[in-house]
């Protein structure tokens, strides 16, 4: 078999989301560990050394936004690709993102092919 798709982490609070997007990955043939908010997911980073981190932008604890600023600081996970799952994509949001490095949005509701191929596309640009 030919080498491992990417190793993807996947960080949403709402479990039925959660688990949507990480089935979808896993069918695909990605490698898909979960978090269930920004805390979480900054704590199983370096575990994981995940190519692809999905993150919902609104979550208790760290939302996405301040999730992504840590992630950047740190040199371990300054490039880690991050898409960010937001119900609000609008020009402030999206010009924020630019500032801190996100690198792809997906806007709730979304179709799991379009995330899919968002995380595939960044995984192969890595």
């Amino acid at each position: 078999m030919g080498e491992a798709l990417a190793r993807v982490l996947v960080v949403d609070d709402n479990e039925v989301i959660r688990q949507l997007i990480a089935v979808n990955l896993q069918l695909e043939g990605f490698e898909v560990h979960t978090a269930v908010d920004g805390q979480d997911c900054l704590e199983q980073v370096d575990e994981v050394r995940p190519d692809v981190i999905t993150l919902d932008v609104m979550m208790p604890r760290l939302d996405g936004w301040v999730t992504v600023a840590r992630l950047r600081e740190r040199e371990e996970t300054s490039t880690v690709k991050v898409v960010l799952i937001t119900a609000r994509a609008q020009e402030d949001d999206l010009r924020r993102g630019q500032d801190i490095g996100v690198d792809a949005y997906v806007t709730k509701p979304f179709d799991p092919k379009e995330l899919i191929g968002t995380v595939r596309g960044l995984a192969g640009a890595g």
